[in-house]
């Protein structure tokens, strides 16, 4: 490459960038995936579009590993343990038990009436079972739905792509077939649990570290933060352990953790979640070639679609929730929110990579299968809450956080959100720890200082200065007040500000 393809690579890449942004805006707005829009535009850039030739599958998967990679990162990072925390069994049940169940019933299911040879069909199983973290992540923030409902979906999708990986490898490679059903099966299992371990371990060490050594400058946090979670997949894949689990593990515990500038940290990883979807799905549009599908694909990747969908989702559910007791209207939502985007097309290159026979016809019809449905699923996953009895009809408080560093203390920017029962309280009647007090609010872009009586409404920004020993305590006071209303924890001894 010289200076001057650099300069229209520049170019292009920079044009692109922003018109995937501004597409940001429509895909939210119409609760849809954004990587639909992204995955049009990359078609329309390439071979059969604006004619840009893009063919490597090995890039394209070396490429899409290190994406996914910074989408568990941004996902772990931004995931309260508070909504994990109780779903945490129900998730990886899913992302193991629940997995095996759907690769063995869509495996059976394309080979006996899809009539697919064994090796595609299990290929075509493995690849469409992991749910993917960035469209679950996209959506689901945008339609009001119960934290443990959500805290299961995100931890699946952040732990299932791990044995996937594994299986889609082997199977490429051949190495079921020379090592044996047990052997491979221990090769997951040991995959996960020491990714696991390396995660966990580097998150904590990062934590300790960051809490303890002061950078010179602000920027350098988020930099520092995305590096360890980086180092954690790097460090697993060493160990020749599942360095996604590793990741996405490393990620949460670090994004739960008090450390300095943790707004500053969560806007710059969202910032290269967003990077890294768009890179990525543009990446996938370029490599597909429509000018290749034929009707036997269209039919069969909606065929598959609807056996995964319909059939083996919801068996998944079943078999993995009836360790937990959830009510059969919230596996219904559990099953039809298993949306699928670019994990599946990534899997699907990788026995292209390994020159798999029929790979090119796998990923067509995984490339239709993810289209479609991810259509289909994500458009009435809004009033399917609903029915399922799933919705939160308050949503939760808004909190901004920026340190003061040198008085110990906290600055807090709380919007009170639509449904929050914030609006109509008063600022006396929220009852703050000792050392935390409302010291403005912003109505209609207009600020003042409130008084006590100052009766809060919806839009409202506050912004509350709380010492270090009381932060804790007073975001938990105020998401309290949102939920429950001015007599959240009535009597419980708490001192007014």
């Amino acid at each position: 490459m010289d200076v001057h393809e650099l300069d229209r690579y520049l170019l292009i890449g920079s044009a692109v960038l922003i018109v995937a942004i501004l597409a940001v805006r429509l895909s939210v707005t119409a609760g849809l995936p954004s990587l639909l829009a992204y995955l049009g535009l990359g078609l329309l850039l390439g071979s059969s579009g604006a004619g840009i030739d893009f063919a490597d599958a090995d890039l394209a998967l070396a490429l899409g590993f290190a994406a996914l990679v910074l989408i568990l990162a941004e996902g772990g990072l931004t995931t309260p343990w508070r909504d994990v925390r109780p779903s945490l069994g129900l998730g990886v049940v899913l992302a193991t038990l629940g997995s095996a169940v759907s690769v063995v019933v869509v495996a059976v299911g394309a080979h006996y009436l899809l009539d697919l040879r064994w090796e595609l069909a299990v290929l075509l199983a493995a690849v469409l079972t992991p749910t993917d973290a960035a469209a679950v992540f996209s959506v689901l923030r945008t339609v009001p739905v119960r934290r443990s409902v959500t805290g299961t979906l995100e931890v699946e999708s952040g732990l299932n792509d791990a044995p996937i990986v594994v299986l889609v490898v082997a199977i490429s490679a051949g190495d079921i077939q020379r090592d044996g059903p047990w052997a491979f099966t221990g090769l997951i299992a040991f995959e996960l649990v020491v990714g696991s371990v390396v995660g966990l371990l580097i998150g904590f060490i990062g934590a300790r570290l960051l809490r303890n050594f002061a950078l010179p400058s602000s920027g350098l946090y988020p930099l520092v933060v995305v590096a360890f979670t980086v180092l954690a997949y790097g460090a697993a894949t060493i160990l020749h352990a599942s360095g996604f689990a590793a990741v996405y593990l490393a990620a949460l515990v670090l994004g739960n953790t008090e450390l300095p500038h943790r707004r500053a940290t969560r806007s710059f990883v969202e910032g290269i979640g967003w990077l890294a979807q768009i890179g990525l799905f543009v990446m996938l549009g370029l490599l597909a070639t429509p000018e290749t599908f034929e009707w036997w694909h269209v039919w069969t990747g909606l065929a598959a679609g609807a056996l995964l969908t319909f059939v083996a989702r919801p068996l998944s559910i079943a078999a993995s929730a009836v360790w937990f007791g959830r009510p059969w209207r919230e596996q219904v939502f559990l099953g039809w929110a298993g949306l699928r985007g670019a994990v599946p097309i990534i899997l699907a290159t990788i026995p292209l990579a390994a020159d798999v026979e029929g790979a090119n016809d796998l990923f067509n019809i995984v490339f239709m299968t993810v289209i479609v449905y991810t259509l289909v699923q994500a458009a009435p996953l809004a009033r399917l809450a609903e029915w399922c009895g799933v919705s939160s009809d308050a949503r939760d408080i808004e909190v901004e956080a920026a340190p003061l560093e040198r008085i110990s203390a906290d600055l807090l920017q709380v919007r009170v959100t639509r449904g929050s029962k914030l609006a109509g309280v008063e600022v006396g009647e929220l009852r703050l720890p000792e050392g935390a007090s409302v010291t403005l609010v912003v109505r209609d872009e207009k600020p003042f200082v409130p008084h006590r009586t100052t009766r809060l409404r919806r839009g409202d920004d506050m912004l509350v200065v709380a010492t270090r020993a009381v932060r804790e305590d007073t975001e938990k006071r105020l998401r309290a007040v949102g939920r429950d209303g001015r007599l959240a924890g009535w009597g419980d001894g708490r001192r007014t500000s």
